[in-house]
């Protein structure tokens, strides 16, 4: 057995917690591949031919068994990316196979490259910044140099293996700050502008004592990991919250000021922020759905604290939140805004300034409102608008909007009192989208 699944059991029973690892990997010596499939159990295929590659599945689980073209296990280990991935298990002796030390780095801690091989394949960096966030683990300075090094060849990898990393370390990492610092340090933070751009943007220090927005982004994505499996949501649930953590003050690089007085403000951030997550979340390669459900959590993640002198949080204002989060067409539920709120606010250095908790008054209201059949839902039917006869077209859309507030007000709660509204209020509301619309087509 090699690699990954002989590190994480090294790693089960260094830290005494089980760590998963679902790939087992055999290497086999001084065969052919015939020989081999004819001696596998379950069912044999070969799936890598040209590169010696057979895989057996028994009971569900699949073993791949390769056959290095190496002559010795140390020149084979020798190509693999890091030394805690280059070791190997013999079970006929019990004997741990570690020509490169891997042992060693596993207990300090430590990312090692194990031969110049590493360069082969430039993804390798990423991977680094995936098991720093996994595990916790530091790159060694020669190691980061090599990577540095490779910085120019980004350009030639596909996005889906980009993507791959990055979803290994949103769905599984633990210590999304230590992946951020390895991503820095390796030199390859410069192909995440937006990212890069947040380091030494300060922040108030009343509310934020860790430091600048990339400091406080890693502490929020270390949050969001424990929030996720806290609330045990799955692989996609809890990428999905790990990169809206990550993502959801890139704006501050854009709207930071510092007024005469020194006071630091970034006022409309969670406004400017929406594209830059975008270009971020398609330079890693993230399918759509991670777009749908990560924007609009940055756009509405500031929207908890609510306004006005006695700052009560009204049946309104949930609705509209439920609304605006889309969740009814693919967008985040109010569950999931609650999580990343947490993991910002959570995601503070030590003695940070606490405005008053108002996430469990939102989740409550929620609930309660949840049980309205209709809530996030547009009511108002295009048969309505027409037996108002209200001329089809553009108008509708400044109409269908009125309609909306008041459906959040809590005017109606189905399409008949939506009907109603209208035919009560035609005249009044056929003017305000008249008013709308010459301010829309004003704009063009």
């Amino acid at each position: 057995m090699v690699g990954g699944s002989v590190r994480d059991a090294l790693l089960s029973r260094a830290r005494g917690v089980e760590v998963d690892s679902k790939d087992i990997d055999i290497e086999v010596y001084g065969l052919t591949a015939a020989q081999v499939t004819a001696a596998l159990p379950g069912h044999v295929m070969e799936v890598g031919q040209h590169f010696g590659i057979v895989s057996a599945t028994v009971g569900g689980q699949v073993f791949d068994v390769s056959l290095p073209r190496q002559e010795s296990e140390t020149e084979a280990f020798a190509r693999r990316d890091f030394t805690i991935n280059a070791m190997g298990w013999d079970d006929r002796s019990g004997d741990v196979v570690d020509p490169f030390g891997g042992q060693r780095d596993l207990a300090a801690g430590q990312l090692r490259h194990t031969s110049t091989a590493f360069g082969d394949d430039p993804l390798r960096v990423l991977r680094a910044m995936q098991l720093s966030g996994r595990f916790g683990f530091e790159l060694v300075p020669e190691t980061a140099q090599l990577c540095r090094s490779l910085a120019p060849v980004f350009a030639d990898l596909p996005k889906a293996r980009i993507w791959g990393e990055f979803y290994k370390l949103a769905s599984k990492g633990t210590y999304i700050s230590k992946a951020l610092e390895t991503l820095h340090i390796s030199g390859w933070e410069e192909h995440f502008p937006e990212l890069a751009a947040t380091r030494g943007v300060p922040q108030d220090p009343e509310w934020h004592p860790e430091g600048d927005v990339h400091t406080h982004l890693g502490l929020a994505g270390d949050q969001a990991a424990r929030i996720a499996r806290r609330e045990q949501l799955d692989a996609h649930g809890t990428a999905t919250l790990v990169l809206a953590a990550v993502t959801h003050d890139l704006g501050k690089a854009l709207s930071t000021i510092i007024d005469a007085k020194d006071r630091i403000s970034s006022n409309g951030h969670n406004v400017t922020g929406v594209e830059p997550a975008r270009s971020f979340l398609h330079r890693i390669g993230a399918p759509g759905r991670y777009e749908d459900k990560i924007l609009p959590l940055i756009r509405e993640h500031m929207c908890h604290t609510p306004e006005g002198h006695h700052g009560t949080i009204s049946d309104s204002a949930v609705r509209r939140l439920i609304r605006r989060l889309d969740h009814a067409n693919g967008g985040p539920s109010l569950e999931d805004w609650a999580r990343l709120v947490e993991a910002d606010k959570e995601g503070r250095g030590a003695g940070a300034r606490q405005g008053v908790n108002h996430l469990p008054t939102w989740l409550s209201k929620a609930e309660m409102l949840g049980k309205e059949r209709m809530v996030g839902t547009t009511l108002l039917k295009g048969a309505a608008l027409a037996d108002a006869d209200i001329p089809r077209g553009r108008l509708w859309q400044f109409v269908i909007e009125q309609s909306r507030d008041a459906q959040d007000d809590g005017l109606f709660s189905d399409e008949d009192g939506a009907a109603a509204w209208l035919h009560a209020n035609r005249d009044t509301v056929v003017a305000e989208a008249v008013r709308r619309l010459d301010e829309f087509q004003a704009r063009k």
